[in-house]
């Protein structure tokens, strides 16, 4: 790894602190050992404490959002979906500062301006990410639907895959919409953008590059009735024993801090509030099924941001992140 003096204090900054995510990542980074947080930026909320918007931040995080950004060492981009680009275009950036943009501007092309962005799922590329200033984080579905499918995909496995997510409501962004009262969302669960979610193009073109096959991706995404969290199930076929499946998938894990492989049945509470995703695998005939959970707050945003943050400094991959699930 990266030799970097593990005591040396780096500065960070938070690009739309006042959302879910930016506000996650001043949780995770108040406590970081290696950074200190130097502004908090939101343009709607500047003046405001960051613990007057979100109360359980009081005594951790007494800042106030301000809508003037300063020169940092790691700068975290928490931005609706393609506001990114406008943002640095509109702001002058240091070339040796760590850019990690939590959109989805760069993840599929990660070219812009003097930046090349790296995809920044660490199981995958964590080589290409040492060093990195610039990080595309992954989308929170691509996330949970990529690790249940990389150990089949390095095996040139993949074909038809048939997959059923399910999330929390903070998965769809701080704005009020129709499917975001609580009236609504509460004892409810609905489909949405099937088979047209803005994450398979995501999915897929990672996929491709270990997959020696075509890969169909049919992902039919729910809308869950709890705040945080996603669940997904994929199906595929495979003549693969289940015990085979299993070993494949420890082994392709086995130096990975944050997957677990469970050959017991998982469910969302031994994720929530944790940095961890868990997957374990069924089987009937030739047909697998491999289930994954994630936070989608956290393994889907924030917590991926902070572990490629590690990775990229040359840190212990899992500073700041040891977090216990919410488990009652």
């Amino acid at each position: 790894m990266i030799a970097i003096n593990q005591k040396e204090i780096k500065t960070a900054g938070i690009i739309g602190a006042n959302g879910y995510t930016g506000s996650e990542l001043v949780r995770l980074l108040a406590f970081h050992p290696n950074v200190t947080l130097s502004f908090l930026y939101s343009r709607s909320n500047s003046g405001t404490k960051i613990s007057d918007l979100y109360p359980d931040l009081a005594t951790v995080c007494e800042m106030v959002l301000t809508d003037h950004p300063e020169d940092v060492d790691i700068l975290f981009l928490c931005l609706p979906h393609k506001e990114s680009q406008n943002w640095l275009t509109q702001n002058a950036v240091k070339e040796e500062t760590l850019v990690i943009d939590l959109g989805n501007d760069f993840r599929l092309d990660g070219n812009f301006e003097n930046r090349n962005f790296i995809y920044g799922l660490p199981e995958i590329n964590k080589k290409d990410l040492l060093g990195a200033k610039s990080i595309a984080n992954p989308g929170c579905f691509a996330t949970a639907i990529q690790l249940a499918l990389f150990p089949l995909a390095q095996k040139g496995l993949l074909n038809e895959v048939y997959t059923t997510g399910i999330t929390g409501s903070t998965g769809a962004g701080q704005s009020l919409q129709p499917t975001t009262h609580f009236t609504w969302r509460n004892d409810n669960v609905s489909a949405y953008k099937t088979l047209t979610h803005q994450h398979v193009d995501e999915i897929l073109q990672q996929l491709v590059s270990f997959n020696t096959n075509e890969i169909s991706l049919n992902f039919v995404p729910w809308r869950g009735d709890f705040a945080r969290g996603i669940f997904t199930s994929s199906t595929v076929k495979t003549d693969l024993e289940l015990s085979d499946i299993e070993q494949l998938f420890k082994d392709f894990y086995a130096d990975e801090p944050f997957v677990k492989v469970s050959e017991k049945a998982i469910d969302l509470k031994q994720v929530v509030n944790t940095n961890r995703c868990v997957i374990h695998i069924e089987k009937s005939g030739n047909v697998a099924v491999i289930h994954s959970a994630i936070d989608n707050l956290l393994k889907g945003a924030s917590g991926q941001a902070v572990q490629n943050m590690n990775i990229a400094m040359g840190w212990e991959e899992n500073l700041g992140l040891n977090l216990k699930p919410i488990a009652f």
